[in-house]
């Protein structure tokens, strides 16, 4: 049952991804032109939301759907991870025009050429398990 409501988040989250044009490849590009503020927006008020969202949750010792306390790990600290990972994920999404979360969005609304990048995002997804011991973490 809870995953009917996984789904309907899903679906929900996918149409205010397309309304407000975040999957909009032509927003993407005037995003890395840097001639609109749009993209920026939704961008900061993602993060913004999200910091938030964290605070209540360790303040308030908040719960999982599960019934398990949600925790919070450290991470280790480096250079390199953040900035070849971030380099690499820029620069597949500049290429393909979208990240993970529009590629769904956009197969929905019907634009089948996205299953190219679709496919290219699985294969990368491999490569990196396959790769994944090699590579700094």
């Amino acid at each position: 049952m809870r995953s009917v409501g996984y789904l309907l988040i899903g679906i929900f989250f996918g149409i205010v991804m397309f309304k407000s044009e975040a999957a909009s490849w032509f927003r993407i590009y005037e995003m890395f032109q840097f001639q609109s503020f749009h993209m920026y927006g939704i961008i900061g008020s993602a993060l913004v939301l999200g910091v938030i969202g964290v605070q209540v949750i360790k303040r308030n010792n908040l719960k999982s759907f599960f019934g398990q306390r949600i925790t919070f790990i450290p991470k280790e600290k480096s250079f390199s991870r953040y900035m070849y990972g971030g380099i690499i994920f820029g620069l597949g999404w500049a290429l393909a025009g979208a990240c993970p979360g529009p590629i769904f969005t956009l197969i929905g609304a019907g634009f089948m050429p996205i299953l190219i990048v679709f496919a290219g995002s699985l294969l990368g997804t491999f490569l990196y398990g396959l790769l994944r011991k090699k590579l700094p973490h």
